[in-house]
């Protein structure tokens, strides 16, 4: 069942993920001003899990609120944001929810918070953002629990591995996204040594996908350091960007380890919002030699 408090245009849409929670709130103050930009509206979604044969049913992770006071409370939410927006109240399990919501909304981005996982192991942790690049491939802007800004990102961070990729149609949707910011992008990219792929062959990787058509001129960032992660959130607060982009490409193994992925370490550990935009591997017959950990910002599904 789905609530629709108001009529809206049709125009850009941003999916926003809410449990109530203060995460929440501040990731919906982030899309509300994302919104501003994009002259968007907000779907914003909640995922009401009451069945049960529900999995986490016992696990102390699921609401005690009723359908109709989730209702209520999601209702009052919507009604106070300063953007145009509907409300939907879903039932079933949240990749499958988000899903139907896309489906339906086609949103340029889903908007969702990070939880606070900080005392637990990368191996052990798990996130919704982690769940959703899983099961589908579609550009996410998590916001991580301790960000104290909520405007709109004023230096954007593109980290590029190097390897040539492909987008399909949600490569338009992050370039209407950065040209609506408005602001600085410098590409970064991260090696072992000084004489592997330099800043200006990421780039052109980047510049052939279409990625940078229509935004003024892009910079160029090499780092040397032996883990791309720490290379990354280095050069974020070097250069005091507030926002991370991440081309995040499947592996072409199933199960590898969680803690070789970068984007993974990404969303669990950036200060700073990230947007993950998935990305397709090269055809086979212009594969370039697979990325070692060091090289690639590879999501491990």
């Amino acid at each position: 069942m789905r609530i629709r408090l108001a009529h809206i245009a049709m125009c850009p849409t941003l999916l926003v993920l809410t449990d109530f929670s203060a995460g929440a709130n501040r990731s919906l103050k982030v899309a509300v001003n994302f919104a501003h930009l994009l002259e968007a509206q907000l779907v914003v979604l909640h995922v009401h899990r009451d069945s049960l044969l529900d999995p986490e049913r016992f696990t102390g992770k699921l609401s005690g609120e009723s359908y109709e006071a989730t209702m209520r409370a999601l209702h009052s939410l919507v009604r106070q944001l300063p953007v145009p927006a509907l409300a939907e109240v879903g039932q079933g399990l949240l990749p499958d929810v988000v899903a139907d919501a896309i489906r339906r909304y086609h949103p340029l981005l889903v908007v969702l918070s990070r939880p606070d996982a900080e005392n637990i192991p990368d191996e052990l942790a798990t996130t919704t953002a982690l769940q959703l690049l899983r099961s589908s491939s579609f550009p996410l802007l998590v916001v991580p629990p301790a960000t104290t800004k909520m405007t709109a990102p004023r230096h954007v961070l593109l980290a590029a591995d190097g390897g040539e990729f492909g987008v399909d149609e949600h490569g338009d949707a992050l370039r209407h996204v950065l040209a609506a910011l408005h602001a600085p992008v410098t590409l970064v990219h991260v090696t072992e040594s000084a004489t592997q792929h330099t800043a200006a062959q990421a780039y052109e990787t980047v510049a052939g996908a279409g990625l940078t058509r229509d935004l003024p001129r892009v910079s160029t960032n090499h780092i040397c350091h032996a883990s791309p992660t720490q290379g990354l959130l280095q050069a974020v607060a070097a250069q005091r960007a507030d926002l991370l982009v991440v081309l995040a490409r499947p592996r072409s193994v199933w199960g590898e380890l969680f803690h070789r992925s970068v984007t993974a370490q990404l969303l669990l550990h950036s200060p700073v919002p990230v947007l993950v935009l998935p990305v397709q591997n090269t055809p086979a017959r212009k594969r370039p030699p697979r990325p070692t950990e060091t090289d690639g910002l590879l999501y491990s599904i």
